[in-house]
């Protein structure tokens, strides 16, 4: 949708044609270095930025056509400012800033931990639009298992979940303040560049290419996705007309082709879960590297190719993988967690849905699976928390807050609600969640509260045991589960 800007308030505007010469020549390391903030999320806090309320990003990047140095960047960010602010933060590392301007103004910066400081000639008043542009670069290069950049055999490709998309752009990095997209990226004329949304058009400059796209929804920061290289996309129809793009190596395409022509039945089968898909395409972005895990990336899941290559992995498991990352697209991206503690709600889902399809395409009993997560439960709390309690990641490997008990151990949860509460209730919980929450942020308060709508009755003591519990409660309707000890359940597989 257009940006409808507020204008300039006259004295403002004033102000500000007196100022801008000073301003101009501000030297932000002339002030006293301001603390970084955050919004006070328990497992991230310093992860975002209070004040305002990002409505767009637009990001310019050109890459150089080596993914070992850093892209130029110019990052617009269209907010809504809620507070009065003498001073701006937005999450950004890993990058030089060159200059930032503030209503085309310019302003003084400076770095504080992992938060850019923004100081705008003048301060911004509470209900003022704001449009910050920051010139910088992105920089691919450093650890992998840090997030952002991934590089890949033929390029670059993005996975920015939990903490990491402010290693590539500056934004305000957290799930509760999704906004919408503007991508454009230009890059060699044999390359193929994609991102999140619909192609908005490319423009030849001499040897290079410049690609936009635009997302029609708004997204998390963590979602974002470009990829970057020797690529084909493959398009087709999904349910109802749905665009379905899958963006493989030119080289794998028909390598890749089985499992692609699975995305619309994948598609229908969610659809007959839980309801429409939320979003304007769908498709599968299979990279050329080493990642260890896949990526739920809005409209393009982030898979490594060896999920689809290693002879290892059985096909009903690969198949469920991909429904999983699928899943997401509701239980995650459309609705997505209002804090990282919310995070059960997107990996139980998505555990509980790959474990649901397993069952029906390949006979792989989900009570077999659950059983199996029951026996390992009390373990997984020991080691990370409750589901909806889990404790703090290693601050040297912020992936390690995706645990056992966010993935099965959620699940858990959802098979011990359906059990409570009856299979027609449970779907109708389902379909409810993802269509009340729409494009929007939600707790795990406000699905126990729906939870208890739809049943009819309390389930206050029942979430307080399943979600927050140390000791992992009797399952309902099998009396005999046993949860294994702790230092047992360290040294067996994962179920499922």
């Amino acid at each position: 949708m257009p940006l409808v800007r507020t204008p300039l308030p006259r004295a403002r505007w004033l102000r500000s044609a007196v100022l801008v010469a000073a301003s101009a020549g501000l030297v932000a390391a002339a002030l006293p270095a301001p603390p970084p903030l955050g919004i006070g999320d328990r497992l991230f806090p310093h992860l975002g930025n209070p004040g305002y309320d990002v409505l767009a990003y637009h990001l310019d990047l050109t890459y150089p056509g080596v993914n070992t140095k850093p892209l130029a960047a110019v990052t617009r960010i269209d907010a809504l400012a809620t507070d009065h602010l003498e001073r701006i933060n937005l999450d950004f590392t890993h990058g030089e800033v060159s200059a930032v301007t503030v209503d085309g103004l310019p302003a003084a910066h400076t770095s504080s931990g992992e938060d850019l400081v923004v100081t705008p000639a003048v301060a911004i008043d509470a209900g003022e639009t704001i449009e910050i542009t920051v010139t910088h670069t992105s920089d691919p290069t450093g650890p992998a298992d840090t997030g952002g950049w991934v590089r890949t055999g033929d390029g670059l490709a993005m996975a920015n979940q939990a903490d990491a998309a402010h290693r590539v752009f500056p934004s305000n990095d957290h799930p509760a303040d999704k906004a919408y997209f503007t991508f454009r990226v230009t890059a060699p004329d044999d390359l193929t560049v994609v991102a999140n949304g619909l192609p908005e058009g490319r423009a030849r400059h001499g040897a290079t290419t410049t690609w936009t796209y635009r997302t029609r929804h708004p997204m998390a920061t963590e979602l974002a996705q470009i990829s970057i290289g020797r690529s084909t996309v493959v398009h087709r129809d999904g349910p109802h007309g749905l665009p379905v793009r899958d963006v493989v190596p030119t080289a794998d395409r028909k390598l890749m082709e089985p499992w692609l022509r699975k995305t619309p039945g994948h598609l229908e089968w969610m659809e007959r879960q839980v309801g429409a898909y939320p979003f304007e395409t769908y498709g599968v972005l299979v990279a050329d590297a080493d990642t260890g895990f896949e990526l739920e990336t809005q409209t393009l899941s982030l898979f490594e190719r060896g999920l689809f290559t290693e002879p290892g992995y059985p096909a009903w498991y690969v198949d469920s993988i991909m429904v999983h990352e699928l899943a997401h697209q509701w239980f995650g991206d459309s609705v997505s967690p209002r804090t990282w503690s919310d995070l059960w709600l997107n990996e139980g889902h998505a555990s509980w849905y790959e474990a649901l399809y397993a069952e029906e395409t390949a006979g792989k009993s989900l009570e077999r699976r659950m059983k199996a997560a029951y026996a390992a439960s009390d373990g997984w709390r020991a080691d990370g928390g409750p589901p909806a309690a889990p404790e703090a990641p290693s601050p040297d490997h912020k992936i390690s807050l995706f645990r056992p008990v966010v993935y099965d151990g959620s699940a858990l949860v959802l098979y011990a609600l359906r059990q409570e509460i009856g299979t027609d209730a449970f779907r109708r919980l389902e379909r409810r969640w993802v269509a009340d929450h729409r494009d929007r942020t939600a707790t795990t308060a406000d699905f126990t509260a729906l939870a208890g709508e739809i049943a009819g009755r309390d389930l206050t003591a029942f979430f307080q045991g399943w979600l927050y519990a140390a000791k992992t409660p009797p399952m309902p309707g099998h009396p005999d589960w046993r949860s294994r000890p702790a230092e047992a359940v360290r040294t067996a597989a994962k179920p499922g």
